[in-house]
Parts: C-alpha cells; sequence; structure tokens
C-alpha cells in the first residue's frame, strides 16, 4: 500500500487507514473475531494506520484494536479521538454533567482511559472529535498542546469543526506556539462534497492533511440501495425509508441514487466494484493523507484495498465530478463568479 504525510508532518501513514466503528457496534456492527481478522489482513496489506474512538461501543472498539495490534505496537499508527460522552448506544445521556466535551477535565480523562483501552502509553494522533462552542478553544488547544509535552501525544487532530474553527485554531497555536492539528477528519465522498468549498482551501493553506470519513456515503455508493430508497436489513440506514431518520434522508435518496448509477457505470467500464471507484475518487483529491474505510469483512477490506491500485482516468474524474458537484452557495458562489486569475484582470487593465 503507498504511504502519504500525515499531514505537513515526518509521519508515513498508508493511504487507506483503517476505521474501527464498526468493531463491536450494535446492530450493524461486527463481533471480535471478524475484527481481529479484519485488522490481521490490513496489517497483512501493508496498512499501517488504524483509527477509533472512545464512544465507539462504549471503548470496546479501542479494546478490540488493542487486541489486535499486540506485538506490533512499534510499526502501527493509532489515531483515536475524545469529545463526545462514552455511552452505550448513540443518544443517550452522559454519566454526569463533566463527562462529555472538549474541556481539560474531559478531555484529560478521556485521554488517560483511552490509553488504558489500546494497552499503550502514548496516541500516535489525537483528535478531538467535534467542536464545542461550550468550551473556549483555548482551554481544548493548551490541554492537546500538555499532551504531548508530556509524551503521551505525538500528534493532535481535529475532526468535525467549521473551516473558521480550523483557521481560528490555527492561528492561535500560532500565537500561543502550541501544537497545531496536523489533521482533519470530515465526512467527505462523492455525496458529500460540502467541505470543498471553505474547509479543503483552509487546510491546504496551512498543509493539514484531510482524513476523510464515510468516503462511501454511507454505503450508498456501494450500489445497495435501491433506486425506491429501500436496501438490506443489516445495513447502517436500514431496509426501508424512514422520514424520522435525518441520517437516512441526507444519504438515501433521488441526487445520490443518480451519483452511485454514475459510478457504476465507471465501474462496469472498467471492470471493478462501485466501492472501489469511490475510494480513489477520494485518493485522487487534494489534501488527502489517507482515507479511512469501514469495512465488515475480509472480503469488504479487500475490495476497498484495490482502490489503491486503481488509476481514474482525466475522462473518469470528469464523469465523477460532473455527477456529483454540489451548487456553490454564497459567498463561495460570488467569489467563484469573480475568482481573480493570474492573467485576469491584470491582462484585462493591459488592454484597456
Amino acid at each position: 500500500m503507498h504511504l502519504r504525510p500525515l499531514g505537513n508532518t515526518g509521519l508515513r501513514v498508508s493511504e487507506q487507514c483503517l476505521g474501527a466503528m464498526n468493531f463491536g457496534m450494535l446492530d450493524w456492527g461486527i463481533d471480535e473475531k471478524t475484527s481481529l481478522d479484519v485488522i490481521a489482513s490490513f496489517l497483512d496489506a501493508g496498512g499501517n494506520f488504524i483509527d477509533t474512538a472512545d464512544v465507539y461501543s462504549k471503548g470496546i472498539s479501542e479494546e478490540m484494536c488493542a487486541k489486535g495490534i499486540a506485538g506490533k505496537r512499534d510499526r502501527v499508527i493509532i489515531a483515536t479521538k475524545g469529545h463526545f460522552p462514552v455511552v452505550r448506544r448513540f443518544g443517550e445521556p452522559p454519566e454526569h454533567e463533566n463527562a462529555l466535551g472538549s474541556s481539560r477535565r474531559h478531555l484529560t480523562a478521556a485521554l488517560e482511559a483511552s490509553l488504558k483501552r489500546l494497552r499503550t502509553d502514548y496516541i500516535d494522533l489525537y483528535q478531538v472529535h467535534c467542536w464545542d462552542a461550550a468550551t473556549p478553544i483555548e482551554e481544548t488547544l493548551s490541554t492537546l498542546n500538555d499532551f504531548v509535552r508530556a509524551g503521551k501525544v505525538r500528534y493532535v487532530g481535529l475532526s468535525n469543526f467549521d473551516a473558521w474553527q480550523i483557521a481560528e485554531s490555527r492561528q492561535l497555536c500560532i500565537r500561543h506556539n502550541w501544537e497545531p492539528f496536523v489533521t482533519a477528519q470530515m465526512q467527505y465522498s462523492l455525496v458529500r462534497r460540502d467541505i470543498e468549498s471553505a474547509v479543503i482551501p483552509v487546510c491546504e493553506r496551512y498543509k493539514i492533511g484531510i482524513l476523510p470519513w464515510s468516503p462511501l456515503g454511507g454505503g450508498v455508493l456501494t450500489g445497495k440501495y435501491k433506486a425506491d430508497g429501500t436496501g438490506p436489513s443489516n445495513s447502517r440506514f436500514g431496509p426501508t425509508p424512514d422520514e424520522a431518520n435525518a441520517w437516512r434522508k441526507d444519504f438515501v435518496n433521488e441526487r445520490n441514487m443518480t451519483i452511485a448509477a454514475a459510478v457504476k457505470k465507471v465501474a462496469d467500464r472498467l471492470n471493478t466494484s462501485t466501492a472501489t471507484v469511490a475510494i480513489a475518487w477520494v485518493l485522487h483529491r487534494p489534501c488527502i493523507s489517507s482515507v479511512i474505510i469501514g469495512p465488515k469483512s475480509v472480503a469488504q477490506l479487500k475490495e476497498n484495498l484495490a482502490a489503491s491500485s486503481l488509476r481514474l482516468t482525466e475522462s473518469d474524474l470528469k464523469q465523477l465530478d460532473e455527477a456529483s458537484t454540489p451548487i456553490p452557495t454564497y459567498p463561495s458562489s460570488f467569489i467563484i463568479r469573480n475568482k481573480r486569475n493570474a492573467g485576469g484582470y491584470e491582462e484585462e487593465l493591459r488592454r484597456a
């Protein structure tokens, strides 16, 4: 598997990262044996980067990762996250009022718990799982800096931040000489290209590596959902349309079915799977350090990893872009329309 720099660092990670969210997850996750088989196959294929979080299966995911890398810790880059309350099911209330968020108290407790579950004395990449409007960002950043200075964390990253929040964080780190965010773990796929308008540009400016999650659009790009919105019973969004499920409506809709059809056309022409094409497209995008995949079996893992050897042509990329490019919103639309290119306004002035 190809290696890429982790953001603007000297660390090299496999361009596909094994996402461990499914490990031990209730309802639609996978059991311990399958999880360990997937980890072993990923490492055998040359992967060296695994991403988990304390909130995944109430810490069970981290424990499974520890078992999967036993005796191989030195060669594996481990990323985990803290912020959300560690509960049995999503939506349950936290244990107490301070058992969540990005405060110094909670992140410190979360890190210590993750270190114990992962059976390690350091985390390679520790990420803030979401922006916390209730905690001053200075408190969060100084806490992360202390983690690095204490040797418990090597690098720090963010997840689910808006563009202005990323920019403000970087400027504060520059001002106070704190450890900066080196990665941004963001939702990104052919069906969710929202980050292209602002997040990707700010990450390019500050050389922050993007770690896309859900590159298959919640499974929509695998072709498992039909035009009428129905899908398999063991899928994340369930077998039938559910108007109360906001996540399902975001992913399983007419627009995304059209995009999935375009992906299938490219996949059929290249004699490969739609999942392979969808991941390969993300790998072709700018600023990508590693794409987070979440296979539920060794077979799915191999299908995902095939994307690393698939080279999409300009024609393939154009076809996929035309089917999926979102309509720009203001102010992006205004800026794009009035973009000042080299030889643009200056050339017009010379002609005048």
